[in-house]
């Protein structure tokens, strides 16, 4: 990948710029070095959490092999969820009338100004991750390379980093937050368990949750930081770019509309087979919204029904459909690769007793004024793990809301700390990284030393919110 460089300014803000801008072009030249590819990362952490289940937990080897290979095929659903999700919305973003929506989108900042084309993706990303986490990781995955064909003096490390602070931020409190979700849904195991006593004794609406104004507040001020940060960091110098070959490489391709010559060939043209599809897939889902409401109806597979209807009608013909999701399908290897290695490590800390050991440990050292900072960098060390908000709070929720209750702390002030810590390491952590780094043919390492510095600035913005949240919200 060739670099570019420019001169950088001497004294003044133009010169503080300079040095921030350095500070993250050099400490992503040492994650480049240091960091390796994020499956090698996942397997590191895999090591680290069957050590950590056999000297902390008390768990031998043997027990903890064996967790892990119970836990492997845990996350297959939303592995196969996740890889319709990446496939489905790249034969939408191929198809000619979203292809030239995000073309002209990627056009608006000046190429000349590659701090606008920092802001651009890194604003997109932060109003899908407040829609929903599956559409950020997707839709700014799929977006990055008609901005990086636009934009060709933005650094492409930054481009990454900027796509991904939605998730790394703003999510856990937006519309798709998923522990706070959990608690507002009937029947939930934690208030419905299949044994044992409820952990909690009334449901949470998310207005009390997501929509209390300290969190609204909260991630406003959140996301605004973490944008403004990644706009500091455009290096002056050493700027990393993507060739016109690379980025026509990773571009989505368009249909080719052929003449049909042959029955067959009809058959394959026919618009009516996609439009049935459409029709079999989207009235389910309106019937559902229509009868059930949206809160219970809008889950991934919700997502995903809508991505397939649209890539359905917005490529038209049967042809072009199956050529679409074949080209689509490299950006969902990362996933089906992935998946069942991090679910492997989810049942080493579920099946061993390492998460229970995990929050006491953590939880010792809490008071009614810590204890929101307590859960905050528990639940952000645990996400390092197991990247999975609402699974990895199933998990938590049972000893974490009793010792809130025994604190005197509530359960939203519980809830809201322990989604702000699962958002702040998603920075630093490969896994919800994969879809775009599948995109660009980057490395984790290449964006490390960016996502990693917003990640230290969040952190710090998220302690004082932590030690100023009110414990009874």
């Amino acid at each position: 990948m060739p670099a570019t460089s420019s001169a950088p300014s001497n004294g003044g803000p133009g010169g503080i710029v300079a040095v921030v801008g350095d500070l993250g072009d050099r400490l992503c030249r040492f994650t480049q070095r240091w960091i390796p590819d994020s499956w090698v990362v996942c397997m590191l952490l895999t090591v680290a959490a069957i050590g950590l289940a056999m000297f902390g937990a008390g768990a031998s080897l043997n027990e903890s092999v064996l967790a892990w290979g119970n836990g492997m095929w845990a996350l297959l659903e939303l592995g196969m969820q996740f890889s319709i999700a990446m496939i489905a919305a790249h034969a939408c973003v191929s198809s000619r009338p979203v292809f030239r929506l995000l073309d002209r989108l990627a056009s608006l900042p000046d190429p000349n100004r590659p701090i606008q084309a920092i802001a651009l993706i890194g604003a997109y990303s932060l109003v899908t991750a407040y829609m929903n986490w599956a559409l950020s990781v997707v839709a700014s995955a799929l977006f990055v390379p008609f901005l990086a064909r636009r934009n060709p003096k933005a650094d492409i490390r930054l481009v990454i980093a900027a796509a991904y602070v939605g998730i790394g931020t703003i999510w856990h409190g937006g519309l798709s937050g998923s522990a706070p979700l959990i608690l507002a849904t009937p029947g939930n195991p934690l208030i419905a368990p299949a044994s044992g006593e409820p952990v909690i004794d009334r449901l949470l609406p998310v207005t009390e949750t997501l929509f209390i104004p300290f969190n609204l507040i909260f991630i406003a001020v959140l996301g605004a930081v973490a944008l403004g940060t990644a706009m500091l960091l455009h290096p002056r110098r050493n700027v990393r770019t993507l060739t016109p070959e690379q980025v026509d490489a990773i571009m989505p391709t368009l249909p080719e509309e052929e003449a049909a010559e042959t029955p067959a060939g009809r058959m394959e043209s026919f618009r009516g087979w996609t439009i049935l599809a459409a029709i079999l897939i989207g009235y389910p889902l309106g019937y559902s919204l229509v009868t059930r409401g949206f809160g219970a109806t809008w889950t991934i597979n919700a997502y995903n029904a809508t991505f397939l209807v649209a890539a359905l009608l917005l490529q038209g013909r049967p042809s072009n459909l199956v050529r679409a999701f074949g080209n689509g399908a490299r950006t969902a290897s990362g996933v089906i690769l992935q998946f069942p290695f991090y679910a492997g490590i989810f049942g080493v800390i579920n099946n061993t007793g390492l998460g229970a050991w995990l929050g006491e440990l953590f939880v010792t050292f809490a008071t009614e004024d810590t204890y929101p900072l307590v859960v905050y960098f528990y639940s952000g060390f645990v996400n390092l793990f197991v990247p999975s908000g609402g699974s990895k709070w199933l998990i938590e929720a049972p000893y974490l809301l009793p010792a809130a209750r025994e604190l005197g702390v509530s359960a939203t002030t519980t809830v809201l700390a322990y989604a702000y810590g699962d958002a702040t390491t998603n920075l630093i952590q490969p896994f919800w990284a994969i879809p775009i780094l599948t995109v660009t043919r980057l490395k984790f390492g290449d964006v490390l030393g960016y996502t990693g510095i917003i990640a230290i600035i969040c952190t710090l913005l998220s302690v004082v919110a932590m030690l100023i949240i009110p414990t009874n919200l």
